[in-house]
Formats: C-alpha cells, sequence, structure tokens
C-alpha cells in the first residue's frame, strides 16, 4: 500500500494543484470527509469550503468552490470551478464585496430559485470560505446552498416553520412511563 496520494485540482483553466500528500479532507454536501492512502473508490458532490493536507508533517488549507470530487487509486481528484491558496486572498476587496452581496440578498424580492439569487448565494459562500481560509472570521450568517434543490422549491410555511421548531417529545421525553428508555437505577 502506498504511503501518500496524489491531490490533484482541476479548474476550468486547468490543473490548479498536484500534489503527493499523506491525506485530504473536504467538503461534500453529505458533510466533511477524509481521504487516506487505500481510500476506497469514492464520487462525491463538492460544496464550497476549505481542503485541508498534510504533506511532509506539515498542514496545508485552501479554498475550493462546488464540484464534484474522485477517489480511486490513491489519486483524490477535486473538479471544481474555483480554487484560492491564502496569498490569492485580497481581504479588503473580499470583505467590500461580501457586503454589497450580503445587501443585495438581505433586500431580495424576486422568486427563491431564481437563478441571479443562486449566484449571490453561491458567491457569498465563496467570499466566506476565502475569509476563513485567511482566518478572518467569516459572517455570521451565511445563506444555504440552493444548486442542489428542485427548481420549483418554496420556502416553507410559518405553520411548517413552526411545527418543524417543536421538539418531539417522543424523542425527548425518557421518563414518561412506558418510554423505550426507562430511568437509570
Amino acid at each position: 500500500m502506498a504511503d501518500t496520494i496524489l491531490l490533484e485540482i482541476v479548474t476550468p483553466t486547468g490543473v490548479a494543484l498536484r500534489e503527493q500528500v499523506t491525506d485530504v479532507t473536504a467538503p461534500s454536501v453529505a458533510g466533511e470527509f477524509g481521504v487516506l492512502p487505500g481510500h476506497l473508490p469514492l464520487l462525491a458532490a463538492l460544496r464550497t469550503g476549505l481542503v485541508t493536507y498534510h504533506q511532509n508533517g506539515q498542514e496545508h488549507r485552501l479554498a475550493v468552490h462546488h464540484g464534484f470530487v474522485e477517489v480511486a487509486n490513491d489519486t483524490a481528484l477535486l473538479l471544481t470551478e474555483r480554487f484560492a491558496m491564502k496569498d490569492d486572498v485580497d481581504v479588503v476587496r473580499v470583505r467590500r464585496r461580501l457586503k454589497e452581496v450580503d445587501a443585495e440578498l438581505d433586500h431580495w424580492q424576486g422568486d427563491l430559485t431564481d437563478p441571479r439569487r443562486r449566484e449571490l448565494i453561491e458567491e457569498e459562500q465563496w467570499l466566506a470560505t476565502e475569509l476563513e481560509l485567511i482566518g478572518d472570521p467569516p459572517p455570521p450568517m451565511v445563506r444555504e446552498d440552493t444548486r442542489f434543490l428542485v427548481d420549483h422549491a418554496e420556502a416553507p410555511s410559518v405553520e411548517e416553520m413552526v411545527e418543524a421548531s417543536q421538539p418531539d417529545e417522543s424523542l425527548t421525553d425518557h421518563k414518561r412511563p412506558g418510554s423505550p428508555f426507562p430511568d437509570p437505577k
């Protein structure tokens, strides 16, 4: 078994990174995952976030936009629309643009599935990830990723949101009579 894996990050402009690394951690739409040498084949949708890898005992971090990742034969191939390293981030430009994007989203009056709104949310996520990459805390609220939602998705009604916010007593009340979770004695 190999001691390293080949990490390749490819953008529309070509190969952005090609390194032999000891491990990789990346964000997928189902959550963060890690890859070590000998990993089983994997195909996943990549979400905007930070990729971490180790090389010669040192940790390296970079930002990727959404895309796809394929792991096979000790190679982790990330196909993404954008890629950035810490030195690529202009904090003043990013903060200014993030403020503009947030203002436009805060005052959004159109359809929730409008392509322009999706673009703004994806840009907001990318800008927040760039800030996280350089250690500058991102804003407290970054909107949901709508890339994988159905085109005719609608926001839930107020009644649905209220109902969903109520705890399911059957799951939380462990001390009631007949509960499958009896009192510990």
